[in-house]
């Protein structure tokens, strides 16, 4: 087994995916891609996360297989990124949990942060974006998704491709938790009184009230929620992102809003994380939230309305 020591402090310069544009350390770009990955995985003051789970059909043992050269690995759905809070599952862990686990990882406060699932659909890149969320409430923004994920990466034969394990020389993580970054229940009731923005990234089926997920105990959605399906966000619904002038045209078809206060939600805060990402980082809506406790939490409390467009 391989032993990756990470040292302290950051890259004087990020190139943004795809340009020759210069950032500082503390800007990173969203979205990178496999190019810039290939360039900078092994680089001092980067750590490049492997996340993928059962979600996407993997686990620890296909990252010991193969991986991007000096990843390290973090189980999305098992080591502690989320919890039950509240009796509620899937929900945005306690802070000091959160910065035990990412100080393991060998991230401390000026580390960029380049997270990558399997990449094969929507579903996988809504694990990266809830990473990233987790890491911007927690007050670090240095951090960016690869595009397409392993994926995308591997689609190219000539891209180096590591085996084993790397561990990582823990860090000290501080979060500075964004407390506005957080949607309660009872923030939802008020901004669907005032008629404000509730986006709904579940699937078609659920937004209507055909279906429903397991831990959710009603059916249909939010009275005054836009559907925006999350499907619609990836090329093709893959692991790619869609254009800016692509989810534009998406969003004008669903009437959501590019600017303004908006509220993701979807079951359990994943899919509403890609819509997040979508709107706050990709068109720049810096008032765009998500609603971590989304369907599962709204639906189990009976005295919260609901609307089902078709009655079942």
């Amino acid at each position: 087994m391989k032993k990756r020591i990470y040292t302290s402090g950051i890259l004087a310069g990020l190139m943004l995916a795809g340009a020759g544009t210069a950032l500082a350390a503390t800007s990173a770009p969203p979205l990178v891609d496999a190019s810039w990955v290939k360039s900078n995985s092994c680089k001092p003051g980067v750590v490049v996360l492997d996340i993928r789970n059962k979600l996407d059909g993997h686990s620890r043992t296909d990252y010991l297989r193969g991986h991007i050269p000096c990843a390290v690995y973090s189980d999305y759905l098992k080591d502690g990124w989320r919890s039950k809070v509240n009796n509620v599952v899937g929900q945005l862990s306690p802070v000091p949990k959160l910065e035990k686990l990412i100080g393991k990882l060998g991230i401390n406060d000026k580390t960029h942060v380049v997270i990558y699932s399997a990449g094969k659909n929507a579903l996988d890149m809504g694990s990266d974006t809830r990473v990233f969320w987790t890491f911007n409430v927690l007050g670090h923004d240095n951090v960016s998704i690869l595009n397409g994920g392993f994926a995308a990466y591997t689609k190219d034969k000539k891209n180096p491709v590591e085996h084993g394990n790397n561990t990582p020389k823990p860090a000290k993580f501080v979060a500075h938790l964004r407390q506005d970054m957080l949607v309660s229940k009872a923030d939802v009731l008020k901004a669907m009184k005032n008629k404000e923005v509730l986006v709904d990234n579940r699937p078609h089926d659920q937004y209507v009230g055909v279906n429903r997920h397991p831990k959710a105990v009603r059916n249909g959605t939010i009275p005054g929620a836009i559907n925006l399906p999350e499907s619609w966000l990836t090329a093709n619904n893959g692991g790619t992102f869609r254009s800016v002038d692509q989810i534009k045209k998406l969003y004008a078809a669903a009437h959501v809003p590019t600017a303004g206060k908006q509220i993701n939600f979807c079951n359990t805060g994943h899919w509403a994380s890609l819509g997040w990402f979508v709107s706050s980082k990709l068109l720049g809506d810096k008032q765009a939230k998500v609603y971590d406790g989304s369907m599962v939490e709204w639906t189990a409390d009976k005295s919260m309305p609901m609307e089902d467009k078709i009655k079942m």
